[in-house]
């Protein structure tokens, strides 16, 4: 019997945003956002939250180069790097105390990287104690951590769960041996497994794995291989990407060529059967890429229409206001983003010299903070509503076309004002929320500057 998904791929597999921000970062405009605009909207958000935010911490420090990573990094196996970066991300934290004006309220710390467990213990605690001293800590926090299994001890994941971290993400990617070999990664079931024991012993309770299909040399063998090993470890969610080809952007990625890489069809067979292996082991399909079973707080959030999402991912915290510390991450106060130096000697030297290290950012204009708001809706409910007049008419009309043109296709249901997302429509919900990008509509496409919708 032929798949009708394929058909669909063909038709809706273009290069096309992610949205882990709208407007997406190819369209900020820097010149709209002045370091006393950045300021004011940080006091502005943090007062009307009472206080509340969550903090991201870039650690770019990785000691090999995975090749099919497409995050900011530095490889070195040079460990005097950690005490000045954690120095400059501990005085990064105390600009933004500047600005307020009572004590912060955390509900949310994440490490990402990089490789944050290139950090020894003793720089872990130094770093989230520095932060935790200034800030009232919330009982129903989420402080998580990414990790590779190789570059992981138990000392770090005791020291993290006396500090109050209870959520864990492991990258897998595939346990395959060749895939590995390609992608620079060779890890072990047996490893990753230890990391999952040390991270419940210490409190660590929500685990996460990170699947990545479309790799190269990647089968549906290697997948379904990849699931029966993770299925042992029982986490609590799996994150189920799909591989970026971004060479452009990661010259690590030309390790390997694009034959190497499975064919469209090859690549949608691959997340249709891990989708349908998970779902049989009893994950729900969340959002975006995300399946949690069905006691996990953030399948409960999304059952409860009250998940949330945001640089770190999907969250069960509301919080509008991210202070982002490190070399290339993006801080957001809602009304406006801002982004690090992308290097660590020119957010370091930013930091020596008291200022904000900007390299990037936007502030939001009233149609950005409607489209925002709506694709947000759609990605973490799976559905939104589209009222005559918040749109340019020629965009309204595009819009509406699109939309009633994918309706047909059975991607979703939409009466001319609320459009709700069906389960097939899940697998391309970027494409149903870029028809809602103004940015995107005005330029045509999206080609070179964003990788394949599958």
């Amino acid at each position: 019997m032929k798949n009708p998904h394929l058909d669909l791929l063909k038709k809706y597999d273009v290069a096309i945003p992610r949205y882990t921000s709208y407007p997406t970062v190819p369209f900020w405009e820097l010149d709209t956002l002045s370091a006393a605009d950045w300021e004011a909207s940080v006091r502005r958000t943090f007062h009307e939250e009472n206080g509340r935010l969550s903090i991201y911490i870039h650690l770019p420090f990785c000691e090999q180069l995975c090749t099919f990573c497409a995050c900011n990094k530095r490889i070195t196996k040079n460990h005097s790097v950690e005490g000045p970066y954690i120095d400059s991300l501990l005085a990064e934290w105390r600009r933004y105390l500047r600005l307020f004006d009572r004590t912060p309220v955390l509900g949310e710390i994440h490490l990402g990287g990089g490789t944050p467990s290139f950090f020894a213990a003793e720089q872990l605690e130094r770093l989230i104690s520095g932060i935790c001293r200034d800030a009232v800590v919330r009982d129903d926090r989420e402080f998580s951590i990414e990790v590779h299994p190789n570059y992981t001890k138990e000392e770090q994941l005791r020291v993290l769960g006396r500090l109050g971290f209870n959520r864990i993400s492991i990258g897998v990617q595939d346990f395959d041996p060749v895939v590995q070999f390609a992608i620079n990664r060779i890890q072990s079931v047996e490893q990753t497994a230890r990391v999952v024991e040390w991270s419940r012993q210490w409190g660590l309770d929500s685990v996460n794995i990170d699947l990545v299909y479309g790799l190269p040399h990647q089968t549906t063998d290697s997948i379904g291989h990849s699931i029966d090993q993770i299925e042992k470890l029982k986490p609590q969610r799996i994150a189920y990407y799909s591989y970026a080809h971004v060479p452009w952007k990661s010259k690590g990625q030309r390790r390997y060529t694009e034959q190497d890489l499975p064919a469209a069809a090859d690549k949608m067979n691959m997340y249709l059967l891990g989708r349908r292996r998970l779902v049989d082991l009893g994950y729900a399909p969340i959002g975006m890429d995300h399946f949690a079973r069905a006691d996990d707080a953030l399948a409960v959030a999304f059952h409860e229409g009250k998940m949330h999402r945001n640089f770190m991912g999907y969250t069960t915290t509301q919080n509008k206001l991210i202070a982002a510390l490190g070399c290339s991450a993006i801080s957001d106060s809602w009304t406006a983003f801002a982004q690090n130096e992308k290097t660590v000697e020119d957010y370091q030297q930013g930091i020596a010299e008291d200022r904000w290290p900007l390299v990037n950012g936007h502030k939001l204009n009233a149609e950005d903070l409607v489209i925002r708001q709506k694709i947000l809706s759609l990605m973490c409910q799976g559905q939104t509503e589209l009222h005559s007049g918040e749109f340019e008419p020629g965009h309204e009309a595009f819009i509406r076309e699109k939309w009633a043109a994918m309706q047909a296709d059975g991607l979703l249901d939409f009466d001319g004002e609320r459009c709700r997302v069906t389960d097939t429509g899940q697998i391309f919900i970027r494409n149903i929320s870029a028809v809602l990008d103004a940015r995107l509509w005005r330029k045509g496409k999206a080609d070179q500057l964003f990788s394949k919708a599958i």
